[in-house]
This record gives C-alpha cells, sequence and structure tokens, in this order.
C-alpha cells in the first residue's frame, strides 16, 4: 500500500514526538540557556519532521532521500546537543543515555 500522506509515515510521527519531547525538556534548562542551546534544540528537533514532510512532497525519489539525509543530520546536531545538556548538568543520562533518533527495537536509524 503506498502512502498518499507524510503523516502517516511513521518515522514522521516519531519525529513529531522527538518535538514534544525537546519541548518538553527544555522547558526546564536555565533562563541563561534560552538563546543557546534551548533554541537550538528545538530548532534541530522541528527541522527532523518538516525535512521529511518536505522532502515527501518532492517529485522525485533522489530528492525525497536528499531531504531524509538533512533529516538525519539534524537528528546527530540534536544529539549532540542532549550530550552538552548532559554535560552541563541540564539533563539526567536517561534522557540522553540512547542516541533519540535511533530505533530501540533495533538500533537502526528511524529512516
Amino acid at each position: 500500500m503506498k502512502v498518499k500522506d507524510y503523516k502517516d509515515l511513521k518515522v514522521w510521527q516519531k519525529g513529531i514526538e522527538i518535538v514534544d519531547k525537546v519541548y518538553a525538556v527544555t522547558a526546564t534548562f536555565p533562563k541563561e540557556e534560552l538563546y543557546g542551546l534551548v533554541i537550538q534544540m528545538r530548532k534541530a528537533s522541528v527541522s527532523i519532521p518538516s525535512n521529511i514532510s518536505e522532502g515527501f512532497v518532492r517529485q522525485h525519489n533522489k530528492e525525497y532521500k536528499q531531504f531524509l539525509y538533512i533529516s538525519l543530520g539534524s537528528c546527530a546536531e540534536l544529539d549532540t546537543q542532549l550530550i552538552i545538556a548532559h554535560r552541563r548538568n541540564y539533563i539526567t543520562s536517561s534522557c540522553c543515555g540512547n542516541n533519540i533518533c535511533h530505533s530501540r527495537e533495533s538500533g537502526n536509524p528511524a529512516f
């Protein structure tokens, strides 16, 4: 069965869940991080499902694949920012113990 809407993609749905989690956890960060780590983490997380949806509506598979790679890059960016937040004691190790963009079931990238 062909997926007709990007909102039906499991990977897009997971991306939205990541955004929700990042917004929740960064709400507890110190005020001095509002224009630093908080905004960087929020932008990186929003970029994940945004690039998936933008790529999905493109006309060619090659373009879609490129947007998936951009989204994967945002995952790596967010993972790095989670490590930094942990090292600054803003979050616990349970928040950044696993790469947020990897599937827990298989250990493979969500893409």
